[in-house]
């Protein structure tokens, strides 16, 4: 069995071998028309060769390594010239302010997407109070502990309003996995006390989605001359790039909006998930192939932020000019507000599943063939079971004494004396039967007919055909 990735270059193409077994593919990129923009590694063991990263970096495009728990290991972009002025203003902006400027602005949006999840998704109206109290006393902060503890505050509001959010397996599936995959629960891990380490599905997914948004971050602080390593929200940290998790915080909202939905509307399969013996809960390849696909999105909304953050610190500088928006194109960036929702995004859709064996089917349907089928003879069975349980019960039977005792008083007033005195034998046998045979009705049952001679009791037809 081979389990390693290999990224080579064979006769001027790309070529990218993975899998396991039987399931190994190899996949080759030509110069042109290839479409690469990401390459996202997930593998533990493996070889990339120096051609492979030359040909990936003259393509501009990306080459990623991530763990399975959510942490970046490697990114490797396409070279920016070093903005040595604009990295000493970024030393200095505890000095100059700019960074309490700058974190306001981050965590402002931060919770102003936090809030509009509470209120559009998870009808949380309460906590989105909370959370739109603590961005107003967000612009009164007088420094970062103060910009520091309303952001853990929000959040603490914000995943508690998470922790009910049921989650969705197809019914084969749901009776075998662990009882805590089946909500959102804590954020916090148990095994680590943090985010690390996820143990049930929904939090593995926005750990991984979290890794992804946090490589898109390096690159777009890279881009801009900005050193991802000297942050202001988060603390100077050994392996840590401090400043692209501060421009995180601008779009985690729009990635947790993004999840829930998922969440929400389609379920999740048994089989794209695994346990390991501490309990953490990792994704298998498959689904991390999927969320991959989403890394140009967090990356389109991204970008205005670390523009957002150049251009403030570059500002006020003597001699300054206004500095190039090279990600967003935007040639204006102090007239525009920068939100997620002016950015245009297209995240890919999650596959949809069928609710009971978890097969990929088209989204105009809720079942898989086989399982439809199964579904409609177990409905009719049940139908009839019901029906039968019904007409035993006590209300029914009462009901039937009802409408013989109701049958017995009529039969016991009626009188010959009471009907008109044109209706004798020979006009009701002449006349009235004669006139219902000439009718005939369809039920469910068949066709039927009145014959006359019968006394009015309906009489089976016959269908030659």
């Amino acid at each position: 069995m081979v389990l390693a990735c290999a990224v080579r270059m064979q006769s001027g193409h790309l070529e990218i071998e993975d899998g396991v077994g039987v399931d190994r593919r190899k996949i080759r990129l030509a110069r042109v028309g290839h479409g690469l923009r990401r390459l996202v590694c997930i593998s533990d063991d493996g070889t990339i060769s120096f051609s492979a990263l030359r040909w990936v970096t003259e393509q501009k495009a990306t080459f990623v390594m991530l763990q399975r728990d959510g942490r970046v290991l490697s990114v490797c972009g396409p070279a920016s010239p070093s903005q040595a002025r604009l990295r000493r203003a970024q030393a200095l902006a505890h000095h100059t302010g700019k960074a309490l400027e700058i974190s306001r602005k981050l965590i402002s949006v931060k919770l102003e997407g936090e809030e509009s999840v509470l209120r559009g998704q998870l009808q949380q109206l309460a906590v989105a109070n909370l959370i739109a109290h603590l961005r107003e006393r967000l612009a009164g902060a007088e420094n970062l502990d103060r910009v520091r503890y309303l952001e853990a505050e929000g959040a603490k509001n914000y995943w508690s309003a998470w922790s009910e959010v049921p989650i969705l397996f197809p019914r084969k599936d749901a009776r075998l996995v662990p009882s805590h995959w089946l909500k959102f629960g804590s954020r916090h891990s148990p095994i680590t006390g943090g985010p690390r380490l996820a143990v049930n599905p929904p939090n593995a997914l926005l750990n991984y989605a979290f890794a992804l948004a946090e490589s898109e971050c390096r690159l777009a602080l890279t881009v801009c001359g900005l050193d991802p390593g000297i942050g202001f929200i988060h603390l100077d940290t050994a392996n840590r790039d401090s400043l692209a998790l501060d421009l995180l915080e601008t779009i985690r909202p729009s990635i947790e909006a993004w999840l829930l939905n998922w969440l929400t509307r389609e379920p999740l399969r048994r089989s794209d998930f695994f346990e390991t013996g501490s309990g953490n809960c990792r994704l298998r390849s498959s689904i991390c192939s999927q969320l991959s696909e989403t890394a140009p999105t967090w990356g389109r909304l991204v970008a205005p932020w670390a523009e957002y953050v150049a251009h403030t610190l570059w500002a006020g500088r003597s001699g300054s000019q206004r500095r190039a928006t090279t990600l967003s194109q935007q040639h204006k960036p102090e007239a525009k507000r920068f939100t997620s929702s002016n950015i245009s995004t297209s995240s890919p859709l999650p596959p949809h599943l069928c609710n009971v064996c978890g097969k990929t089917i088209k989204r105009e349907h809720d079942y898989c063939r086989e399982c439809a089928a199964r579904n409609s003879r177990a409905c009719l069975i049940m139908g009839a079971r019901l029906g039968r349980v019904a007409a035993q019960s006590t209300q029914a039977q009462e009901g039937r004494k009802e409408t013989k005792r109701l049958h017995d008083v009529a039969r016991g007033s009626w009188s010959s004396r009471d009907q008109a005195a044109w209706l004798s034998a020979e006009k009701y046998t002449g006349q009235v039967l004669h006139a219902w045979g000439n009718i005939s009705f369809e039920n469910s049952f068949g066709n039927w007919r009145f014959d006359s001679p019968r006394l009015g009791y309906p009489e089976r037809q016959t269908n030659s055909t």
